[in-house]
């Protein structure tokens, strides 16, 4: 099985509620702090996905949303 590089960002609000979001990682080890910095966030639709979505069923839901998103951005 191939593997995939995932990463978690978690989102805390001054409220206390957080979010947490599973997606390929924003920051490796060959970035540098200028090419690191935040320029814009763009947040979904929430989506309803069965209980019983495996990773590999989420993740490939997710990519194809990414790649919606890219194509439409363009």
């Amino acid at each position: 099985m191939k593997d995939v590089a995932l990463q978690l960002i978690t989102v805390k609000l001054e409220n206390g509620k957080q979010g947490v979001f599973i997606g390929g990682p924003l920051i490796t080890d060959d970035f540098t702090n200028k090419d690191s910095q935040v320029e814009s966030i763009w947040f979904s639709d929430i989506k309803e996905v069965p209980a019983n979505y495996t990773l590999e069923e989420l993740i490939n839901m997710v990519t194809q949303q990414i790649g919606k998103s890219r194509t439409s951005l363009q």
